[in-house]
């Protein structure tokens, strides 16, 4: 074991001088954004702190919206303004099309086989378009709402079994996104709530799950120290690979099952995508069974937690604030009365709750910082120089508490984005880069449509529903509101509530 750190350490002392004469000999007219000084070897890896999207927040009130980091031998641009995301998100988006090399999308993602990891090209544009047109489309969200209409009412009648008890609101929001994007992507449920019926794989599945997201969020030394990525120093790459078989066998059995069982028995995502390897593109492309595969794991993994994680930020804020609860629901019950569930085709109809959605996703975006992209050439903004192969990191958190673009910036008002407020006109669809949390241009997340309509539904479902009361007779005004750093952004302390049913009593009883 001590030849090998031995080894790792003589080769990283070699790396590091080539890194430097390479940088000296080809070191451009035009400065690099400004920055921290970064420390040697390391880079600016001790600057960001446990919560990076608030420690490089910090950094860039002193260097400016843009910034320059290094990590390991990496550079790292940051954009932490709108009009410095809108440079690279619009102006110069098609030379950040591209994602940098990470182990997670080597390891886990089917070696950038994905859709999320993908380099972007003809393979990554056939799996967009299959995804848009088959899952994220109009069309194939009208198709099936029922579904997530179900499994939200599923989630609403255990809740208002729970009233004599505290409720982990986290871990049921999990539980239901998770099983209203299972129906639909394999044509079953895959948590086990409890109820009769359910697949007996549905744990192990969860657990995998889990896993993903914790491994991803791991700091691999090997994704910004190239020459040391094959010691595996913490480990994490060896980790990837026995979750990827894992994952790969579960995934595998699930194909292999619909490839033999009648296609009329099934009217779910993956049975369409099935049919689609024998159909070639207009890139002449196909297709292939790894493809699928890597497809059910990019929406398993990004398109579960970050609802649920965003709707419980959503019903801390509404119990933090009982004046726009009580307008929340007042909205509510005159649209949709008392004497039902809140239907999909309810939501366009309730513009203050839309502004309170809006606000929620200002403030508690569930990705603080973008997935990163890659410059596939060197490029000047706002006369610095961005270096080829330099990292893309938008701040969205921060973009969004610029008090530049946002009058009281960190306090929480709906009223902001209704007609005649600071931002009546703002949207979340990546047009307006004052908030971007879905990100912008051609990677803007492809789920953003079921995303925006799956948070909707399920915060005006629970606060039409409910009124809530926190654990142990806690102060509203007292609840903890502080974020807890990972791929997504979640609460450091999670919500637990007793939920008291608001609605007639036949409306839980009811199964429609």
């Amino acid at each position: 074991m001590a030849s090998v750190w031995l080894l790792g350490a003589a080769t990283l002392v070699v790396a590091a001088l080539l890194y430097r004469l390479l940088k000296l000999f080809a070191r451009p007219a035009l400065p690099l954004p400004p920055g921290p000084r970064p420390w040697p070897i390391v880079g600016n890896m001790p600057h960001l702190g446990a919560v990076p999207h608030h420690a490089i927040a910090d950094l860039a009130r002193k260097y400016g919206p843009l910034m320059h980091l290094r990590l390991g031998f990496v550079d790292v641009v940051v954009a932490a303004s709108a009009s410095v995301a809108e440079q690279f998100l619009k102006v110069h988006d098609a030379n950040f099309s591209s994602r940098p090399p990470n182990a997670g999308a080597k390891y886990i993602a089917y070696n950038y086989q994905d859709m999320v990891f993908a380099p972007y090209g003809p393979r990554w544009r056939m799996l967009r378009k299959i995804s848009a047109v088959h899952l994220f489309s109009a069309k194939a969200l009208d198709d099936f709402k029922q579904l997530r209409q179900e499994e939200v009412r599923r989630l609403t009648r255990t809740l208002a079994s729970s009233t004599s008890r505290a409720v982990s609101l986290d871990q049921l929001l999990n539980v239901c996104t998770t099983n209203a994007l299972a129906r639909v992507m394999i044509g079953r449920r895959v948590f086990n709530d409890g109820a009769a019926g359910c697949d007996p794989r549905a744990d192990e599945f969860k657990s995998m799950v889990v896993e993903v997201m914790v491994l991803a969020g791991v700091f691999n030394i090997g994704d910004f120290i190239p020459a040391l990525e094959w010691l595996d120093l913490q480990g994490v790459q060896g980790k990837m690979k026995k979750l990827h078989k894992r994952f790969d066998e579960f995934l595998t059995n699930i194909i292999e099952e619909h490839k033999h069982e009648k296609k009329e028995e099934h009217k779910d995502l993956l049975s369409t995508l099935l049919t689609l390897k024998e159909v070639q593109d207009d890139e002449g492309t196909r297709l292939t069974d790894v493809e699928i595969k890597a497809l059910l794991l990019n929406f398993f993994t990004a398109g579960t937690d970050t609802s649920s994680s965003t709707t419980e930020w959503a019903i801390a804020e509404l119990i933090r604030h009982p004046r726009i609860l009580a307008q929340v629901q007042q909205e509510l019950d005159s649209v949709v009365g008392r004497d039902r569930f809140v239907n999909e085709s309810d939501l366009p109809n309730l513009p203050y709750f839309q502004a309170f959605i809006k606000e929620t996703f200002r403030l508690h975006p569930s990705t603080p910082l973008s997935l990163p992209r890659i410059a596939d050439e060197s490029c000047e903004i706002f006369g610095y120089h961005i270096p080829k192969g330099a990292t893309l990191l938008l701040n969205v958190w921060a973009i969004a508490r610029d008090p530049k673009e946002w009058a009281d910036p960190l306090a929480f008002k709906p009223e902001r984005f209704l007609p005649g407020g600071e931002k009546a006109d703002v949207d979340v669809r990546g047009n307006d880069f004052e908030v971007i949390p879905f990100g912008a241009g051609r990677r803007i997340c492809a789920g953003m449509s079921l995303g925006l309509r799956m948070v909707q539904l399920l915060t005006a479902t629970l606060a039409h529903a409910f009124d809530w009361e926190l654990q142990d007779g806690l102060n509203p005004e007292k609840l903890n509101m502080e974020e807890a750093y990972g791929l997504t952004l979640q609460r450091k302390v999670p919500l637990c509530v007793y939920p008291k049913p608001r609605l007639s009593p036949e409306v839980f009883s009811s199964q429609c």
